[in-house]
């Protein structure tokens, strides 16, 4: 369903029911400034992004540090 932000304000526990079915999309003036999920599928979502989310070069560089220290390797330079 589509809220404008007034209408989501004064009916906020419709629409917290409301996202069991669907995400609640809520405008501003014909503008989307928000969506509303039920929190198991804002659960689903944060595994998801972690899932995704590719390590940096600095924390790759760490996990080799670590790797090498457990198995007593040096690296040569």
């Amino acid at each position: 369903m589509v809220w404008r932000i007034e209408e989501a304000q004064q009916k906020l526990s419709e629409l917290i029911t409301a996202t069991a079915t669907e995400p609640q999309l809520i405008y501003d003036h014909n503008q989307l400034v928000a969506v509303v999920v039920e929190a198991q599928t804002f659960q689903e979502f944060l595994a998801w992004r972690q899932q995704c989310q590719k390590p940096s070069i600095a924390e790759a560089f760490a996990q080799l540090h670590q790797l090498c220290v457990e198995e007593n390797y040096t690296l040569e330079t």
